[in-house]
């Protein structure tokens, strides 16, 4: 009875309803249905379904009854609390439309309150109830002229949410007087407008167009986001509206919302690509290294100059990158991606690393964030490799990530490989191995994989630690080994004639394995290479001949190959296992087996009918094979814009617009010229801390490393006004470039003048310093990056026991960036130092986020030994430093090689020669340096002055340099010493020798054996070392050595002469041992030279430096095996 009372008041109160919104109606052209609606059928109640759906059903309906009885009071009181109660529905998730009727009649109410809700209600179901909708239309055009701008908005956004061609024409004159409203608000709602009314209808696009064009002129930050977003669903190919618009969006960027930072930043992206000429061109032009002709005129150098005109970047380009640094700060990681994919595709590359701080922060956020921050730097770190590699403990992979975050990890640690860090890259996937997820596990296989094609150098290290891995049946899944067995096969597909021995351990194990996918590999490899193991293929047949009908399809496949192969090549042993396995394959139950059975027996045995074909069997099933390229799944992911859903997904989405090509010529830059409005300076103080006496550029490097004291506003003021006026002295970079450069190049003539002068003063204050009580003590590691130097680069030893009051705030809390500073920030800094050495700064370090330590970049010395679990074989467990026993120390050299370098021609040098060897004496200035002899001659006829150490590269580079020389008088020679950290790498060291005038760039090539240390130890001593550095830490190969080097005495001696080893006793006279560690890192390295018959030898490497290893395996091989 309650039910149907119900349904006879909502009928006649919509009754009501209907007869009151006729004349709108009929203004309209409507025709109005007068039975019941849909949404009033469904009041209607059911008698039948099961107790529990009537029982929900019932309550629904009283519910309902309820809130339309609160709805119909007179009382407001009791409306607003009713509509408060169907919002709330709503934001569960519970369907309110059968309160429609209840809720339209409500619309023309008086509290604005009350109008609100009803305007939010009708947001979400204008588009479900179209026709009760219409029924209101003319209150909402009444609406649009509300006092209040809440109330024009709703209506606006009510209006064009309901989904009736009909009423285009209303939405359209609606959308236009909003575009004119005095509030940005309204403005906003109209922008908004316009997409829905575009999706609705397409043939108004020009009158829309007309709009935007419009709105892109409102000087409101809450509109231009919005405006924005309708451009490019409406036309984001009409390039012509932004033109006037272009610096207006710019400099309003900084405070717009966050979502609308976004949609700029994507359009501003695509706009600077058809505006701007490349700034990658500038990369060839500014070169530190290039060198002029010696004898070239000057009319010459002038013409070149005017023929390669350098790149200037055009200053609207520069704004958009100046204006959009400030938000990598941002707290919204959509912001902080597409300034990262904006500078990405826009900024010259010296300028890209500046985004790598930020997303590496992005990895603390969400796992969803973090997928997607971790695609893009896959994309990334493929191109350049530098951009990551100082933050690469931050892609390690945690025991908590998901397995398609730690595949992403893995994948970027892959790119990340390089000869200086593949060791500890190699070490960290020994650990993954053993990880439970399957996946993950031979994911890490497949990287290893990559990692040895892309390094030659680990190759054979990868490989014979992938072979060991096999026997290990305890530890590993048959997942992993797998994976193991088809890597392998790739690897040696690269260089097969070198392993035969590797082919003949798979196939012992091939018992063993039951995967078919490695079973099928292996029986590949021995089909492919039986030639080099003619004993074991034919049993390797023979076995499979017995297990045929019982293996996997792709098994059986390849068994029939490796017959046909075998019957090809020894055919005497196989012929008769060949056919018997063609009569089982023949009567198969899968047609591919049986089909592949017939056209084998074809093939191979002629006949009358097929004698043709079968003289090209050999060629058809024993053609060489071009081996599989291992690349990266990211590799073609860059041509996607990057941070977009087509790059995520790899594939082309709707809606997805593409980057154009650079402009070869720029276009008119006049389209852009309008009122200058002046660029917002309120986020001036938030590009870094810029002291007084470093330069400007300094504050792009300082960007992330102090927000805690800029939060806390501590030297604001200072760094405000410095950073500001840095940026409107010069908008490019360049200028600033080639400012400091010229600069620096000034300082470094008065500086070096004064040298000894300052070593020697920089001395007698170390003694002060000593003489004085020490205070409570911070230790500071100083290193060739972070510690004070003098003006010759001399690394201050005694920075780890000055005083807490003397340790300055720039090498403390400026670490992070102190990395990336240029030569020139390095001598300004040098001169401020030398100019007032007892000025003494108290700072308190602010902890920030940024300041953490995934934020630090990787340290240059190798890690310390760490004690890792011995559930992996022992063959793979020696990647990590192990405790020098104490018995070891460094000793003399066996034998001092007489050779020198050039290091300046006569010629290129202008009259000055220089020449370098290595003495193979530990280094006076640095335990970790390795000592250079320089000798330098003046074979011109009048003194040399001023000779010293210039620039250096890499910037990190740690040198000390000899003392200024102030006069080489003609045909005099002087010898000098350098000390030179290598950090365990061939990398040449590069500089520049300067004289008075002149500046000559020289590079000093280390060989590998010149970087290690001979060490004396017992053999105990050595093979225990030995026992903990094999698997991946072990390389070998067997030569044949000359008959001159088969006595213990000569064998030494070329040992000696291309490494500085020591020689270890042993008790064996057909093995000899040499033992050194590297100067840098202190690593052990251990030779061990095996005589065997017939005139060969066996040479063994153990070090945890695997790349060094396979270089100095390289050298020896080719010393002992020429007379």
């Amino acid at each position: 009875m309650n039910g149907h009372r119900g349904f006879s008041v909502l009928r006649s109160e919509a009754a009501g309803a209907v007869r009151t919104a006729l004349v709108s109606a009929e203004n309209l052209q409507l025709t109005l249905k007068t039975e019941l609606s849909q949404e009033e059928q469904h009041l209607t109640p059911h008698t039948n379904g099961g107790p529990d759906e009537t029982h929900t059903k019932g309550y629904c309906t009283e519910v309902n009854d309820d809130l339309k009885e609160m709805l119909e009071s007179n009382k407001e009181s009791l409306k607003l609390e009713a509509m408060k109660r169907v919002v709330g529905l709503i934001a569960k998730g519970k369907n309110a439309s059968e309160l429609f009727p209840a809720v339209v009649k409500n619309v023309a109410s008086k509290n604005i309150e009350l109008k609100k809700l009803v305007y939010v209600y009708l947001v979400r179901y204008a588009e479900e109830q179209q026709d009760l909708a219409l029924l209101s239309i003319s209150t909402f055009q009444r609406a649009l002229k509300d006092p209040n701008q809440l109330i024009r908005a709703s209506a606006l956004r009510v209006l064009s949410s309901i989904r009736v061609p009909i009423i285009v024409p209303i939405m359209m004159l609606a959308i236009k007087e909003a575009a004119s409203d005095m509030s940005p608000y309204v403005r906003k709602t109209s922008a908004h407008a316009i997409q829905k009314l575009y999706s609705l209808d397409q043939d108004q696009k020009e009158l829309l167009i007309e709009v935007i064009e419009k709105l892109l002129k409102d000087k409101s930050t809450l509109v231009a986001g919005s405006v924005v977003m309708a451009f490019e669903e409406v036309c984001p190919d009409r390039i012509d509206l932004i033109h006037k618009n272009y610096r207006k969006l710019c400099n309003l960027l900084v405070d717009v919302e966050e979502w609308g930072q976004v949609v700029i930043i994507s359009m501003l992206t695509r706009y600077a690509r058809t505006q701007f000429t490349s700034p990658w061109k500038e990369d060839g032009v500014f070169d530190e290294h290039s060198e002029r002709a010696f004898y070239e005129s000057d009319e010459e150098k002038t013409r070149d100059e005017t023929e390669a005109k350098p790149y200037m970047m055009d200053p609207d380009h520069r704004l958009l990158l100046r204006n959009t640094k400030p938000l990598l700060q941002s707290r919204n990681t959509a912001v902080v991606m597409s300034v990262a994919q904006l500078y990405w595709h826009l900024a010259p590359k010296n300028e890209v690393s500046i985004v790598t701080k930020s997303l590496v922060r992005l990895l603390r956020s969400h796992r969803e964030v973090q997928y997607i921050v971790l695609q893009n730097i896959a994309t990334m770190s493929i191109q350049r490799k530098g951009m990551f590699e100082p933050y690469m403990k931050s892609f390690y992979v945690r025991s908590t990530d998901a397995t398609h975050i730690k595949s992403l990890k893995l994948e970027i640690l892959t790119s990340l490989a390089n000869e200086a860090n593949i060791s500890t890259i190699l070490r960290e996937f020994q650990t993954y191995v053993k990880s439970q997820d399957k996946q993950f596990a031979a994911g890490t296989i497949q990287a290893i994989g990559r990692c040895a094609t892309n390094i030659s150098e680990v190759t054979d290290t990868c490989l014979n630690g992938l072979v060991l891995l096999l026997s290990n049946r305890d530890v590993i899944t048959e997942t992993v080994v797998a994976e193991s067995v088809v890597v392998i096969r790739k690897l040696l597909q690269t260089q097969p004639t070198q392993h035969s021995d590797i082919i003949k351990h798979m196939a012992k194990l091939f018992d063993n394995i039951t995967v078919p996918m490695a079973r099928a590999s292996i029986l590949w490899l021995i089909g492919e290479y039986c030639e080099r193991v003619p004993k074991i293929a034919p049993d390797v047949l023979r076995k499979m001949a017995k297990s045929f009908t019982s293996e996997e399809d792709i098994v059986k496949l390849q068994t029939v190959n490796l017959a046909a192969k075998l019957y090809l090549t020894n055919s005497k042993q196989t012929k008769l296992l060949t056919q018997y396995i063609l009569n089982l394959g023949k009567y198969d139950q899968n047609y591919d087996i049986r089909d592949r059975t017939r056209f084998i027996r074809q093939l191979i045995v002629p006949n009358d009918k097929n004698g043709a074909l079968s003289k090209y069997a050999h060629r058809i099933l024993l053609a060489p094979k071009p081996a599989p390229v291992l690349e990266s799944a990211y590799k073609d992911r860059d041509r996607y814009q990057l941070g977009t859903l087509s790059h995520t997904i790899n594939t082309k989405a709707s809606g997805y617009l593409e980057l154009s090509d650079w402009p070869t010529v720029a276009p008119d830059l006049s389209v852009r010229d309008v009122e200058v409005i002046e660029p917002l300076k309120e986020w001036a103080p938030s590009l870094g801390k810029t002291g007084k006496s470093k330069p400007a550029k300094s504050s792009d490097e300082k960007f992330y490393s102090d927000s805690g004291e800029e939060e806390k506003g501590s030297g604001s003021s200072e760094d405000g006004s410095s950073s500001s006026s840095s940026e409107e002295s010069g908008s490019d970079a360049e200028s600033c470039v080639e400012k400091n450069s010229s600069q620096s190049s000034e300082e470094s003539d008065k500086s070096s003048s004064q040298s000894e002068k300052s070593s020697s003063e920089s001395d007698s204050e170390r003694k002060k310093r000593k003489t004085k009580t020490p205070l409570q003590k911070k230790t500071v590691k100083p290193t060739a990056k972070d510690g004070d130097s003098d003006e010759n680069g001399n690394v201050a030893k005694e920075a780890s026991s000055s005083s807490a009051e003397e340790s300055s705030s720039d090498s403390e809390s400026d670490s992070d960036t102190h990395t990336d500073s240029d030569s020139g920030t390095e001598h300004k800094k040098k001169t401020k130092s030398k100019a007032k050495p007892k000025v003494e700064v108290q700072s308190t370090k602010e902890v920030s986020l940024l300041d953490l330590g995934d934020f630090t970049p990787a340290p240059v010395t190798q890690l310390k030994s760490s004690v890792l679990s011995p559930s992996l074989l022992g063959d793979l467990e020696g990647l990590s430093l192990s405790n020098v026993s104490s018995t070891i120390q460094v000793s003399g050299p066996a034998f001092v090689p007489e050779k020198s370098h050039d290091l300046l021609h006569r010629m290129t040098g202008k009259g000055l020669s220089a020449q370098y060897q290595f003495p193979r004496q530990p280094c006076l200035y640095q335990p970790t340096m390795v000592s250079v002899q320089i000798s330098l001659t003046n074979t011109t006829d009048h003194p040399l002055e001023q000779i010293h150490i210039g620039d250096r590269s890499p910037t990190g580079l740690n040198i000390h340099c000899f003392n200024t020389i102030e006069c080489l008088e003609p045909d005099a020679s002087v010898t000098v010493f350098m000390g030179i950290d290598f950090n365990d790498s061939t990398q040449a060291a590069n500089f520049q020798l300067c004289t008075k005038e002149d500046h000559f760039s020289v590079s000093i090539q280390p060989a590998i054996g010149e970087l290690f240390l001979p060490i004396t130890m017992t053999e105990l001593d050595f093979r225990k070392e030995q026992g903990k550095l094999l698997g991946m830490n072990e390389s070998s190969a067997t030569i044949t050595m000359a008959a001159e080097n088969m006595t213990s005495q000569p064998i030494s001696r070329p040992v000696a002469t291309v490494a500085n080893l020591g020689v270890v006793p042993s008790g064996q006279d057909n093995v000899h041992r040499f033992a050194g560690k590297t100067a840098s890192s202190g690593a052990v390295v251990l030779v061990t030279v095996e005589l065997r018959e017939s005139s060969t030898a066996l040479i063994t490497i153990n070090t945890e430096k695997s790349v060094m290893g396979s270089m100095l395996l390289r050298d020896l091989k080719q010393a002992l095996a020429q007379a």
